[in-house]
C-alpha cells in the first residue's frame, strides 16, 4: 500500500507544528497497530493512509460468457470505474478454472465467480490450489437454469422425480446419464446435484457429472455429449432456441432468491488494498442500481450482448431478463424471482451462504468431516468491507441476514446448525 506524506517548504515549519505533526502522526500510527493486532486489518491499512484515493488503479477484471457479468460490464461501460478512480479493463476468461487461475497469480485482480469458488480456493477444496480469497459483493440473485435433452418433453417437467425412471434404465444398460455444470464445487453443480437428490438420484453413484464451459453446453448438447446441463443464461434460453432441449426448472425454482456470482478478490490484495476494493464496490453499487431498472435491460442486453462479453443474439438474453419464462415444452409463466442486482438486500455478503454452501461439501463428501462453518464463513465472506463502502457514499442497506431458508424439496436450512441440515438428507455421501 502507498502511504502519503505531508508535503514540507524549507524554513516554514515551526517548531510547535512539527510537534503537532509528529505526535498525531504516532499516535495514528499507535492506533492502526493497535487495530491491526486485533485483527481489523482491513481498518488498520485505511487509517494508515491519509488519502482516501484507491490504493492500486489500474484493474483488470475477469468475467465469463453469461448474463451475470453485467454489473462489472456496465460499470466499466459507463464509466462507474472511472468515476472512483478506478482505470478498468475486462477480460473474459475461457473457463472457471482459469478465472480462479488468473486471480490467484494476480494477471486479474478482480473478477466475476460462482459464489463457492472463493470457499474452495480458501480451503483448497476440489481441486482448487489453496489460495485464500474473499467475497465483499454478491453480483446477482436467480437466473441459472437446468436444461434437459429434447426428447424429454412431456415426459419429465419440473418434478426430478419423473426423471428417475430414466436414470435407473441407463444403469441398467450400463450407460449412465450425462449431466453437465460448470466447475465442481460452483453454484451450478450444487444447484444440478440437489436435483437430481431431489429426485432420488444419487449424483456420484447413479449418474455421471461432468464438467463443461458455459458458453459450450449448448454445442455440446447438439453432439448428444450429455442429457441436461445446470448453466446460467443466457444459455439456458439458447438450448430452447435451438431446438436441443427444454428447461425442466429455473434455480429460482430450486430456491427463491438464491445467491449467484460475486465479485471476489484474493484476500491478500483486499488486505493490502481496502480502498481499492471499497471504490470497486461503489461502482458496481452504481451499476446494480440501473441494471435493476428494467427500463434499463434492453440497453444492457445490447452491451453485453457483444462478442466481447457473452457473444449471443441480444433478444435471447433479453427475454428471461424480464422475466419472461418459457421452458420450452409448454410451460410460460411471469417469474417475478428472475434475474436482479440490487433489490432486496442482494449485494450483502451474508455469512449464511457461504454456511449453506459448506453443507453441500459436507453432504457430498467434499470435506472430510464437520467443515469450519463459522470460521470459513468469517474469512470469505467480508461483510465489513461492504458495510464500509455503502457508508461511505450513505447507502442504507439491509444488513446481515439470519433467516431460515427452505428450498424445493421442503427441506430447511438453519444458518445456526448447518451440520445437521448436511447430514440429514437421505441422498448423500458424508465423508467422515
Amino acid at each position: 500500500m502507498h502511504t502519503s506524506t505531508p508535503s514540507s517548504t524549507a524554513g516554514h515549519s515551526s517548531p510547535l507544528s512539527r510537534r503537532q505533526f509528529l505526535t498525531r502522526g504516532a499516535a495514528l500510527a499507535g492506533t492502526a497497530a493497535l487495530w491491526a493486532a486485533l485483527g481489523n486489518k482491513s481498518w488498520a491499512a485505511t487509517v494508515g493512509a491519509t488519502s482516501d484515493a484507491p490504493e492500486v488503479t489500474d484493474l483488470n477484471f475477469g468475467m465469463i460468457a453469461l448474463t451475470d457479468c453485467s454489473p462489472i460490464v456496465i460499470a466499466h461501460e459507463k464509466g462507474l470505474f472511472k468515476k472512483y478512480g478506478i482505470n478498468s479493463t475486462v477480460t473474459k476468461g475461457a473457463n472457471w478454472a482459469a478465472i480462479r487461475d488468473n486471480l490467484s497469480t494476480g494477471s486479474i485482480q478482480a473478477t466475476h465467480m460462482l459464489i463457492g469458488m472463493p470457499l474452495a480456493s480458501t480451503m483448497g477444496l476440489a481441486g482448487s490450489p489453496k489460495k485464500p480469497m474473499v467475497i465483499p459483493w454478491l453480483l446477482n440473485r436467480n437466473g441459472q437454469a437446468i436444461s434437459l435433452k429434447a426428447e424429454w418433453k412431456g415426459k419429465v417437467g419440473a418434478d426430478p422425480k419423473a426423471l428417475k425412471p430414466f436414470a435407473d434404465q441407463a444403469n441398467k444398460l450400463g450407460e449412465p446419464l450425462t449431466f453437465a455444470q460448470t466447475f465442481p464445487p460452483g453454484t451450478h453443480a450444487m444447484w444440478m446435484r440437489y436435483y437430481l437428490a431431489a429426485g432420488g438420484i444419487n449424483p456420484d453413484k447413479d449418474v455421471s457429472l461432468i464438467v463443461v464451459p458455459p458458453a459450450q453446453m449448448v454445442a455440446n448438447m447438439k453432439i448428444g455429449k450429455m442429457d441436461g446441463f445446470c448453466v446460467g443464461e443466457p444459455w439456458g434460453a439458447r438450448a430452447i432456441a435451438d431446438g436441443i432441449g427444454f428447461t425442466s426448472v429455473s434455480t429460482q425454482d430450486i430456491w427463491k432468491d438464491h445467491p449467484e456470482k460475486v465479485c471476489a478478490f484474493t484476500e491478500e490484495f483486499a488486505l493490502r488494498n481496502p480502498k481499492t476494493v471499497k471504490a470497486v464496490l461503489k461502482a458496481l453499487h452504481e451499476a446494480s442500481v440501473w441494471l435493476d431498472d428494467l427500463a434499463n435491460r434492453p440497453e444492457q442486453c445490447e452491451i453485453v450482448s457483444k462478442a466481447t462479453y457473452i457473444n449471443c443474439q441480444k433478444e435471447i438474453i433479453l427475454g428471461r431478463l424480464q422475466g419472461h419464462y418459457d421452458y420450452g415444452d409448454g410451460r410460460k409463466k411471469e417469474d417475478e424471482f428472475y434475474m436482479h442486482f440490487s433489490r432486496r438486500n442482494c449485494n450483502y455478503p451474508q455469512a449464511k451462504y457461504a454456511k449453506w454452501f459448506l453443507s453441500q461439501y459436507r453432504r457430498w463428501g467434499m470435506v472430510t468431516g464437520t467443515p469450519d462453518y463459522e470460521g470459513v464463513a468469517k474469512r470469505v465472506m467480508r461483510a465489513d468491507l461492504y458495510e464500509e463502502a455503502m457508508q461511505e457514499i450513505g447507502y442504507a442497506h439491509g444488513g446481515a441476514d439470519h433467516s431460515p431458508e427452505t428450498l424445493f424439496d421442503g427441506a430447511t436450512f438453519d444458518p445456526a446448525n448447518p451440520e445437521a441440515y448436511a447430514t440429514g438428507f437421505a441422498v448423500k455421501n458424508l465423508k467422515g
